[in-house]
């Protein structure tokens, strides 16, 4: 079974930064792309940055120039740099992988509180 390991959420003042991680195991094939997704209360999940193994990158445009994506292919690791973190920032983030056959597996979700 492929377990996706989420960690780095918590409570951050307005302007503050966090650094989230994923580990993912499990699976006989390559993980091709990985990323994160977020969803606020009385929300729809919407993507905010993913990146495909050879080095693309895929951002949402409120996360531009504040969040980084990036990945240790070795470890099959995905982080994700929040900077300059606001209020609205606040949601479950979940970690997304998708290996190089096209299964598609999510974290459970790690929560990310942004405080005025």
């Amino acid at each position: 079974q492929v377990q996706l390991v989420e960690s780095g959420g918590g409570l951050v003042q307005a302007g503050g930064s966090l650094r989230l991680s994923c580990a993912a195991s499990g699976s006989p094939f390559s993980f091709t792309r990985m990323g994160w997704y977020r969803q606020a209360p009385g929300k729809q999940r919407e993507l905010v940055a993913t990146q495909h193994s050879p080095g693309s990158t895929n951002y949402a445009d409120f996360v531009k120039g504040r969040f980084t994506i990036s990945r240790d292919n070795a470890k099959n690791t995905v982080y994700l740099q929040m900077n300059s973190l606001k209020p609205d920032d606040t949601a479950v983030y979940y970690c997304y992988a998708r290996t190089n056959y096209g299964s598609e597996y999510w974290g459970q979700g790690t929560q990310v509180t942004v405080s005025s």
